[in-house]
């Protein structure tokens, strides 16, 4: 039986390689989640799937190549897909329309996301709207791909069109998938540009943001542990200063500290934006902000990144918080005492 674990960074890069062979772990999170581990260091998921009563293993990726979060998703896609087989359809049906179908049924996203993923598809994919489904080539595929500027973008398009055709594939309406004669794009792998150094600079930038509100927002980046869109989206309902929880998840005590002193208005949201909603996306702010602490093409997700790489997981809400405490102490230590 797989050693049963929560899949996190931690402890999935300090992993011991067996001796000979390979060793199965399985994610606690995505049960269906599992992990080879070879004598070599190798780690790839998979997941397991009863075909014709016989035991199918379906390889997702290579880690770190995957991220555990979009191995999670992944595996959650191949297992749907593998269940159900194609209907059969005769009626033709338009890009377009086959698009706003899979954003209802295929797409689980926050509205902030959700918003700026149709505003990416009307851009580069707008050329394909009137056309078939089932008369669209690989060739005008990769046409397509090849009129958008930077590989970053065309690399999350290609993945797109892959999910999309699937789901055009599930649901009968082709029944060949042109993504496999479209070549990936070929793209570096980013380097997160955060260091210890520079998130002491990035904390003396943060501190002279003019803005009290961005400024909170911005430091709970850091202390709250959290991807930016639920960072933006806190609401005071869910915080309990009594047990330090935020949700289901422990607060750090600078973080605590932090929000204590923010003034409680009539305002659902901790950190309210324009029209009434919650702040979403402070860019511009923030590139001020990285610019000044000298680290330029800093994003917000690097600092979450750059934390949740460092923190030990546990599964008791004191202990994790902790660790928390410990990590923060640890890397906001003057440098001079570190």
């Amino acid at each position: 039986m797989a050693h049963q674990f929560f899949f996190n960074p931690y402890i999935l890069d300090n992993l011991p390689a067996p001796n000979t062979g390979f060793d199965v772990v399985q994610d606690l999170s995505e049960p269906r989640l599992r992990m080879y581990v070879t004598s070599r260091g190798v780690k790839t998921f998979f997941v397991r799937k009863r075909v014709a009563g016989r035991d199918k293993r379906i390889i997702i990726g290579n880690y770190p190549d995957v991220d555990i979060e979009d191995a999670r998703e992944r595996a959650s896609e191949i297992l749907r897909a593998t269940a159900q087989k194609p209907k059969i359809r005769r009626n033709k049906i338009e890009f377009k329309k086959l698009v706003d179908l899979y954003m209802v049924r295929r797409v689980r996203r926050v509205d902030m996301a959700r918003e700026k993923l149709v505003r990416a598809i009307n851009r580069h994919l707008s050329p394909l709207f009137a056309r078939y489904v089932n008369e669209i080539t690989s060739d005008d595929i990769a046409a397509v791909l090849g009129n958008i500027s930077g590989p970053a973008i065309a690399g999350r398009i290609h993945e797109l069109m892959q999910s999309i055709f699937k789901f055009a594939i599930e649901e009968g309406y082709v029944k060949s998938n042109p993504m496999t004669s479209v070549p990936k794009v070929q793209q570096n792998r980013r380097t997160r540009p955060l260091t210890i150094s520079g998130l002491h600079r990035l904390v003396a930038a943060i501190e002279s943001q003019p803005d009290a509100n961005l400024r909170a927002a911005f430091m709970m980046l850091i202390f709250g542990f959290a991807p930016k869109s639920k960072i933006f989206a806190m609401r005071w309902r869910d915080l309990d200063f009594n047990h330090y929880m935020w949700g289901t998840m422990p607060l750090s005590d600078r973080a605590t500290v932090l929000l204590q002193d923010l003034p409680q208005q009539d305002d659902d949201w901790v950190f309210p934006g324009r029209g009434g909603r919650h702040l979403t996306d402070p860019r511009h702010a923030w590139r001020a902000v990285a610019a000044a602490a000298g680290i330029d093409n800093l994003t917000m997700d690097d600092v979450h990144k750059f934390l949740m790489r460092r923190v030990v997981w546990a599964s008791d809400k004191d202990d994790m918080r902790n660790n928390m405490n410990r990590l923060l102490d640890e890397v906001l230590m003057p440098q001079g005492q570190i």
